[in-house]
């Protein structure tokens, strides 16, 4: 049974989640709304608010369909009233920094919310910051904030879950809590003991930089594949068949990933704020991105190798930036199907779960493309009918041989 609500008679609601239509603040609203916490959604997209109302998922996260049915209206709802958030005790902000053509941290978004929220903050509530930020960027926000309250407490208290699992593992998670006050740590560690009884507290330059590290790790890890990838088909050598020699019944390779596009809206988004914030020092993290971004370039250039592009149209299947997920943001299936604009004669692009218009069916794309790319390895792809087609999988996804895995 959920925990009885924090409610106090000075707030109506427990929990204000600021940019809750999304993939970070949806999944994180509805877990706490399902502890019995009633919630606010507040969001400036009412279309997006609309189907939440409605009680339908926007996006797939796996076992949010059925909690959000059973919460919405009842410790669940939603606005786009910017003053509402004036009405929580706690308001969680899950507006993060992007960066900008130039690679450096975007903060305008950030400082724009500190003026909106500010003539509408209350003494005792505590403002928690979600999103990835930018090291130091938490202290720029309470100073902000306390210009119109003084009261007021904001925390860092970074999310760390994968995308399309985010309901599940904001309970299986430790859940990592900051703040410049003990009274202010402890509210923010009572709010998260609802979803998860794992705190782990820390400052809130230790908790920004571990947010950076871990995603920066976590991109720098799978470069390493795709740059062994590479050296390995420069040779005309199957890196799969090297990698199988190197894992197996080999304990301290259990962690190497296997090559494939690291991409989505995170980690190489916070990659180049960890450069950025080192002066552009971070030279492992450049590396980085120059590998992963340009992996999608390499395998038309190798492609072109063995086949006239020129004249044949290519197809790339799944077009998620990563397999069983709707969510596009920052696939480079994009950037893999623009260097094939260039190279083909034609494109041609499907997934099952992104609806696009001049998407077309998979069997469609088979039947019409003379090459296939694999751009997420949904798992439905594994086991349908190539027709003899020749197939770029990096992923080593296929069950049959592909193109591009050596001349061996």
């Amino acid at each position: 049974m959920p925990e009885k609500a924090v409610m106090t008679d000075k707030f109506e609601f427990d929990v204000c989640v600021i940019g809750g239509a999304g993939h970070v603040g949806l999944p994180l609203s509805i877990a706490f709304a399902d502890q019995g916490l009633k919630t606010l959604i507040q969001d400036i997209n009412a279309a997006a608010l609309k189907p939440i109302e409605d009680g339908v998922m926007p996006f797939m996260d796996k076992g949010a369909d059925e909690v959000l049915k059973r919460v919405i209206h009842k410790t669940l709802f939603a606005t786009t009233d910017p003053a509402a958030s004036g009405r929580a005790r706690y308001i969680v902000v899950v507006i993060g920094t992007p960066v900008d053509p130039h690679l450096n941290p975007e903060l305008r978004s950030l400082k724009r919310l500190s003026n909106e929220l500010g003539p509408h903050l209350q003494d005792g509530q505590v403002v928690i910051l979600r999103s990835t930020l930018y090291p130091g960027t938490t202290e720029h926000v309470q100073s902000d904030l306390k210009k119109f309250c003084s009261g007021v407490e904001v925390c860092f208290c970074p999310e760390r879950i994968a995308q399309g699992k985010a309901l599940e593992e904001l309970h299986s998670l430790p859940q990592i809590v900051s703040g410049f006050h003990p009274d202010a740590v402890e509210a923010a560690s009572q709010l998260f003991r609802k979803l998860t009884k794992d705190i782990v507290v820390t400052t809130p330059l230790e908790a920004e930089l571990t947010k950076l590290f871990t995603n920066s790790y976590r991109y720098i890890q799978f470069a390493i594949a795709n740059q062994f990838y590479m050296i390995a088909g420069d040779y005309g050598v199957d890196f799969h068949r090297i990698y199988g020699a190197m894992t197996h019944k080999y304990p301290r390779l259990a962690d190497f990933p296997r090559p494939g596009f690291a991409s989505g809206p995170c980690l190489f988004k916070d990659t180049m704020q960890l450069s950025a914030f080192t002066n552009n020092k971070f030279f492992l993290g450049h590396g980085a991105m120059l590998i992963n971004e340009g992996l999608p370039n390499y395998l038309v250039a190798q492609t072109k190798q063995r086949l006239p592009l020129r004249d044949k149209t290519a197809g790339i299947l799944g077009m998620a930036f990563k397999p069983e997920s709707d969510d596009k943001r920052e696939s480079l299936s994009y950037k893999l199907r623009k260097v094939l604009e260039m190279e083909a004669g034609e494109v041609l692009c499907s997934d099952p779960y992104i609806r696009e218009q001049g998407f077309i069916s998979e069997e469609a794309l088979i039947e019409e493309s003379d090459v296939i790319f694999i751009g997420a390895p949904h798992a439905r792809y594994k086991n349908m009918d190539y027709r003899g087609k020749p197939v770029v999988d990096v992923w080593d996804f296929l069950p049959f041989p592909t193109l591009l895995q050596g001349d061996t």
